[in-house]
C-alpha cells in the first residue's frame, strides 16, 4: 500500500480535502444521472437530498462494500440528521462537496440553528481512528469533533472556512503557519483506548526495511540502489528495534496546505487541520507532504536548493529535527514511487523521486523538468 497521506490519485482518502467547501470541489446534484436522489421524509418533512456525482461513483466501485454503499446513503443521511437533530443548510441548486471517498454536507444544528457539517465515509480502514484522534485533539490545532457514529462512518464537525485553505498563503509564507499547527497537534503518546486505534510508525518502518527491497527487486530495479538504501537507513535507525520511543508523538500524517484551513472567514491566519491520517511516531513525518505538493512554485532558477531550505524551514518552524525531515521525506517519496510504478503511474512516479532525490540534494538525471511533472 501506498504511504499514508499519499497524493491523488492512488490514495484511498476520506476527503480530497475534507474540507467543508473545498476549492476543486465537485457539485453533489450537478449529474442527475449518477448516484442516489430523490426527496426523503425527515423529522415529518420533505427533504431534498442531493446526488452523489459521478466521480464519487466510479471510485466507491474500487473500496468493497462501496457500490451497495452508494445505493444506500440517503438512508444513512436521513438517519443522522434525524438522530443528531439537524437540517441540511443547501439551497436548491447548492451544491454539497464530494471527494473519493465520501460527502461532506453542510448542516445546521436543528436547536440553535449553529453551522456545521456532516461528513459520511464509504466505510474503509483508513477511516477508523480519524475519531479517536479527533477526540484527543479536542479542537486544539484541529477541527472540532461534534459527534461521530463509528458503525456508519458518519462525523459531525466544526464548520469552517472551506473558501480558504493555507494554498492561499506565499510558498515561503507557510511555514510559520504550519509549524503553530503542527505543535499543537503533536500530543505525547498515551495509553487510553483511543491510542489503540493508531498505527505506530516504528513497527511499520521495520515492516519496510523487507518489503521495500522486495518491492524494488520485482519491479526490476527501478531507481538507483543508492536512494533505495537511503530510505533503508532511516527505515533501520526509526525501527521498532533500538530506538527510543518517548519522542513519539500523535503525528497528522496528510498536513499538506489543503488541509489547514481558516477557523472562521476572515481569519486567514487562524488555520486548523482537517483529514487526519493519525499516525504514532516521530513529529518529522509529517512534513513530506508540503514537499510533494506546490512544486510548481519552486524558484525555477534553482527548484532543488528551494525545495531543500523550504524542508528546513518547516523543520523550524515545527520544533523539528531538520534531517530527520528530509529522511522520513524520502521514505515516503521512496515508498510512493513503488507503488505509482506497480500501478504503471509513471508520472507520479517521476514527481516522487523528483523530491526523494531533490531533497538529498542528488536529483535524478532524465526526470521532466520540475514544472512538467504532474501535479497532486
Amino acid at each position: 500500500m501506498p504511504s499514508r497521506g499519499l497524493p491523488r490519485p492512488l490514495r484511498l482518502r476520506l476527503l480530497q480535502r475534507h474540507r467543508q467547501l473545498p476549492r476543486r470541489r465537485t457539485p453533489v446534484g450537478s449529474d442527475t444521472g449518477a448516484g442516489a436522489s430523490g426527496r426523503s421524509s425527515v423529522s415529518g418533512r420533505l427533504a431534498t437530498f442531493p446526488e452523489l456525482p459521478p466521480s464519487l461513483v466510479r471510485s466507491a466501485r474500487t473500496i468493497d462494500g462501496g457500490a451497495r454503499w452508494t445505493r444506500t446513503w440517503h438512508g444513512l443521511l436521513g438517519e443522522r440528521l434525524e438522530e443528531w437533530n439537524l437540517d441540511l443548510d443547501l439551497q436548491p441548486g447548492q451544491p454539497a462537496w464530494a471527494g473519493r471517498c465520501g460527502v461532506v454536507v453542510p448542516v445546521l444544528e436543528r436547536d440553535q440553528g449553529t453551522p456545521a457539517v456532516l461528513k459520511l465515509s464509504i466505510p474503509h480502514d483508513e477511516a477508523l481512528p480519524e475519531p479517536d484522534a479527533l477526540a484527543l485533539w479536542d479542537g486544539r490545532g484541529a477541527v472540532r469533533l461534534l459527534a461521530s457514529s463509528r458503525s456508519d462512518y458518519a462525523l459531525l464537525l466544526q464548520r469552517l472556512d472551506g473558501d480558504h485553505s493555507l494554498r492561499d498563503v506565499p510558498l515561503d509564507e507557510t511555514p510559520a503557519p504550519w509549524g503553530a499547527v503542527l505543535r499543537r497537534l503533536c500530543l505525547p503518546a498515551g495509553d487510553s483506548a483511543r491510542w489503540a486505534a493508531f498505527p505506530h510508525l516504528a513497527s511499520e518502518a521495520e515492516q519496510w526495511t523487507d518489503t521495500l527491497p522486495a518491492r524494488w527487486d520485482e519491479l526490476g530495479e527501478p531507481l538507483p540502489r543508492w536512494l533505495m538504501e537511503a530510505a533503508l537507513e532511516v527505515c533501520q535507525s526509526r525501527g521498532a528495534i533500538g530506538r527510543r520511543s518517548e519522542r513519539d508523538v500523535l503525528v497528522h500524517a496528510d498536513l499538506h496546505y489543503d488541509n489547514l484551513l481558516p477557523s472562521s472567514p476572515g481569519r486567514l491566519g487562524d488555520f486548523v487541520a482537517i483529514d487526519p491520517k493519525p499516525v504514532v511516531g516521530d513529529a518529522e513525518y509529517a512534513v513530506a507532504p508540503l514537499l510533494w505538493n506546490r512544486l510548481g512554485e519552486l524558484d525555477p532558477a534553482d527548484p532543488a536548493g528551494h525545495l531543500q531550505a523550504h524542508c528546513r524551514a518547516l523543520a523550524s518552524a515545527g520544533g523539528l529535527d531538520a534531517e530527520l525531515a528530509r529522511g522520513w521525506t524520502v521514505v515516503r517519496e521512496v515508498r510512493n514511487a513503488l507503488s505509482y510504478l506497480a500501478h504503471g503511474s509513471t508520472g507520479e512516479a517521476q514527481r516522487s523521486l523528483w523530491v526523494a532525490s531533490s531533497v538529498l540534494g542528488r536529483t535524478l538525471d532524465g526526470l521532466p523538468p520540475v514544472d512538467r511533472l504532474p501535479v497532486p
